[in-house]
């Protein structure tokens, strides 16, 4: 595996450590961040697999899966939490959208947040070990 997919790899599990300890915590609005980084990362280690470029400076998770080529193999169930997480990154960062995130972000919604984070980042990686 290049060395550039592994320290991807690594940065998602982090993340996804991360997102576990805030749900621990209470401090759901960063459970969804941390879902989105999770994603983020393992496509960034999908495309340097396939690529000898860096991966793009985006976090657009659509086109990081574009970009990889990875879209081609998500499932609608895959693709319907892609559209849950994208707005997180960026809402997560402005006060005015907090709030209204804090509201729907509640313990049971945030753990089915991460269950399926986790699930679609442990995809990934098997499709890795494939390739």
């Amino acid at each position: 595996m290049k060395d550039q997919t592994g320290y991807w790899i690594d940065l998602s599990d982090y993340d996804l450590e991360t997102a576990e300890a805030m749900l621990s915590s209470g401090r759901y609005l960063y459970v969804g961040f941390m879902c989105h980084q999770t994603i983020e990362k393992i496509f960034k280690a999908y495309f340097c697999s396939t690529s000898d470029e860096p991966p793009p400076y985006s976090h657009n998770l659509s086109l990081l899966a574009a970009k990889s080529g990875v879209d081609k193999f998500l499932t609608n169930e895959f693709r319907d939490l892609l559209n849950l997480l994208e707005p997180l990154n960026i809402e997560a960062r402005y006060p005015t959208y907090k709030e209204m995130l804090l509201k729907s972000l509640t313990k049971s919604r945030c753990r089915e947040l991460l269950d399926k984070t986790k699930e679609l980042q442990t995809w990934v990686k098997e499709k890795l070990l494939k390739s």
